[in-house]
C-alpha cells in the first residue's frame, strides 16, 4: 500500500481541485442528489473564483490527498475557534475509496491540526460516508437543512468528533 501524503494546496491548485470535485461528485452523488443539483453545486462551490474566495476570504485551508505524487482527492478545513475545526470538504476518487486512504487521511489531518473538536455536515442519504465517519469516531449531533438557492437544499446530519 502506497503512502498517502497531504500537500497544502494554494491558489495555483484551484483548477485541479475543481477537476477532482467534478470527477468525485459525479462518481458518488448522482444517485443521491441527481445531475442537475450536482451541476449547480459544482458551479457554486468549485469554480476557480469560488475556490479562491474560500481560500482567501473564508480562511479555508485545502490539502491535496496524494499517492505517488498524484492527487486522488482533497480535504478542506477552517478553524472556528481555538482547537475547534470545521471539515468543509473530504473527497477521494471513488476508484481508490475503501482502500484505507480516508482513514489514513483523517489520521494525518488530526496530526496537522491537533484538534479538540471537528464538526462536519453530510447528506443524510449518504449512508456509505456516514458509516465511514462513524468508524472514525464521529457522532450525529443534529439534522440541518440548508437552502442553497435555485430551489435546492442540503438535507444534512451535523456530525462531530471530539478528542
Amino acid at each position: 500500500m502506497e503512502e498517502i501524503k497531504l500537500r497544502k494546496a494554494g491558489l495555483e491548485d484551484v483548477t485541479l481541485i475543481g477537476e477532482l470535485a467534478a470527477l468525485i461528485w459525479r462518481q458518488h452523488y448522482t444517485a443521491i442528489i441527481g445531475e442537475k443539483q450536482i451541476d449547480y453545486m459544482l458551479g457554486m462551490m468549485y469554480s476557480p473564483d469560488a475556490l479562491r474566495e474560500q481560500m482567501e476570504k473564508k480562511n479555508h485551508i485545502f490539502y491535496l490527498i496524494e499517492e505517488k505524487g498524484k492527487a486522488l482527492g482533497f480535504i478542506s478545513v477552517n478553524e472556528v475557534s481555538k482547537g475547534d475545526w470545521f471539515l468543509n470538504k473530504f473527497y477521494i476518487d471513488q476508484k481508490k475509496a475503501t482502500k484505507g486512504i480516508g482513514t489514513r487521511t483523517f489520521a494525518i489531518i488530526k496530526e496537522i491540526l491537533n484538534p479538540d473538536k471537528i464538526t462536519l455536515t453530510v447528506n443524510r442519504g449518504n449512508y456509505k460516508t456516514i458509516n465511514f465517519y462513524f468508524k472514525l469516531g464521529f457522532i450525529i449531533e443534529k439534522t440541518a437543512v440548508f437552502d442553497i438557492g435555485n430551489g435546492y437544499v442540503m438535507d444534512d446530519f451535523v456530525m462531530t468528533w471530539k478528542k
